[in-house]
């Protein structure tokens, strides 16, 4: 499933719907990340044959734009890379297939749900290349502190991740209008009021999501 979007508790394929009209769009460009989260549905949901973000092969971006092409963008309420994998981690790609959709419809959103550890993943900072391309940038602070964050997330970057990671989201402010770091709710009070003070330091807003199983 390239294109999909949210439909109760899982994902269709945007071309299943009977309107498009004020959808969110979801792109799914790889399996691969860096992480290897705790909460992760990677790790926690079984998913059937017709109803999986698994990917069997990464899309090209010609085919990623062939499967917009099939739609009008104009119905797009909003754009998101955001799959199984990190989108990041086919950076270049993204850039080029945002500049294509803000070629046909300027005006569209577009953002990426990412764990902020691109410049890790690359070892170079990527962030100027967002520029223009895309409107908001949404990270997964997932805990107030290193360690927890760590055990978290296994990042194989190790302890460091975490620190790259809010590093990240402040060089993001100069070339993305939006940054936003996200929570879930399930940590509680007392880690999201420190997650709140994380994100007032850095300039960056907040944002507390529902725990789905």
């Amino acid at each position: 499933m390239i294109l999909y979007t949210l439909h109760g508790n899982g994902y269709i394929d945007i071309g299943e719907l009977e309107s498009l009209k004020g959808v969110n769009v979801y792109v799914n460009l790889t399996n691969r990340c860096p992480c290897a989260c705790t909460f992760c549905l990677r790790q926690t949901k079984e998913m059937t044959e017709s109803n999986t973000l698994w990917l069997k092969e990464e899309p090209t971006v010609d085919e990623v734009i062939k499967e917009f092409q099939k739609y009008d963008l104009d119905e797009f309420n909003e754009v998101i890379f955001c799959g199984f994998g990190e989108p990041l981690e086919r950076v270049d790609d993204i850039v080029q297939i945002a500049g294509i959709l803000k070629h046909y419809r300027r005006d569209l959103p577009i953002r990426i749900n990412t764990n902020g550890q691109a410049n890790l993943i690359h070892q170079r900072d990527i962030t100027p290349l967002l520029k223009g391309r895309i409107d908001t940038i949404s990270i997964s602070l997932n805990a107030p502190d290193e360690k927890e964050y760590y055990a978290l997330t296994r990042s194989r970057f190790g302890i460091q991740s975490y620190q790259a990671m809010l590093d990240f989201a402040v060089a993001c402010k100069e070339y993305v209008p939006h940054v936003v770091l996200s929570v879930v709710d399930i940590i509680g009070e007392e880690k999201i009021k420190k997650c709140q003070k994380i994100c007032d330091d850095l300039g960056v807003n907040l944002r507390v999501r529902p725990f789905e199983e």
